[in-house]
């Protein structure tokens, strides 16, 4: 099964939640031509649930689903199904880049078992345990193609887009989302202005949206820059920031 890698076209971050979590206002578009690849494999190296890649996989975003579904009442199952099989992963999406690609391998396993298995679990109920693994997995179960994001990443409002054809860099710089948000904290935030300008950006198309100036359309691309100084050239060449960084896009001409 595919596990495609998302861009935000804009990404506003419009205040903090009771948890202290970061609440966004985001423009989410799926990446067709850009995919990891998920297969159950007749192949076992150890017992029980493995993962088979040459991508580090001790304890990513998988092996937490895995154990979202055992501790949901699916446990007997999936055993079964993993005493003779393996999941492969094949890892394309750049890992550090602000593309999603954990979580929409998380979100693809989550449908590959439910499928396989014939669990029978809801779109509904899906949705719900998403929240439990990450901001983005929400929107990989969705299935749309764009689509404004909000909350925590648990409001998913399919949007009808004008898309056009992105042209991507990615420069090998890891940007931790982590730190990223932590830089974004150090600065002032105005959460009223960016929640004013993110209800603005989510009526426009993308191809509206890549009219704008770059760093009005992510509030996350100057904590990135000045984290990681070398991303500093992708601003001054009018590109955009997808997430927490490093990829850089901008409309191919």
């Amino acid at each position: 099964m595919k596990a495609n890698a998302k861009a935000n076209i804009f990404l506003k971050i419009t205040g903090l939640d009771n948890r202290g979590y970061h609440l966004l206002n985001s423009r989410f578009v799926l990446l067709e031509t850009l995919y990891d690849e998920l297969f159950l494999v007749e192949e076992k190296q150890k017992e029980g649930f493995e993962i088979l890649s040459t991508f580090e996989c001790e304890d990513n975003i998988i092996n937490k689903a895995y154990r979202l579904l055992c501790d949901e009442g699916f446990k007997n199952e999936l055993e079964e199904l993993f005493a003779t099989k393996s999941l492969k992963l094949i890892k394309n999406i750049p890992t550090y880049a602000g593309l999603g690609g954990g979580s929409s391998d998380a979100a693809t396993f989550l449908k590959m078992i439910n499928e396989t298995l014939n669990l029978k679990i809801s779109r509904e109920k899906m949705l719900q345990l998403s929240t439990k693994l990450g901001a983005d997995v929400a929107f990989f179960l969705s299935e749309a193609k764009s689509a404004n994001v909000k909350g925590c990443g648990e409001i998913i409002e399919e949007f009808d887009d004008k898309l056009v054809e992105l042209e991507f860099i990615f420069p090998q710089i890891s940007c931790e989302t982590a730190r990223v948000y932590e830089e974004f904290d150090n600065a002032k935030c105005d959460f009223a202005k960016a929640l004013k300008e993110a209800q603005h950006y989510e009526t426009l198309s993308t191809k509206e949206l890549l009219e704008y100036e770059n760093l009005s359309l992510n509030d996350l691309f100057m904590p990135c820059i000045r984290l990681y100084p070398k991303m500093r050239e992708f601003l001054e060449k009018g590109y955009f920031l997808s997430g927490s960084g490093s990829s850089v896009f901008k409309a191919k001409r």
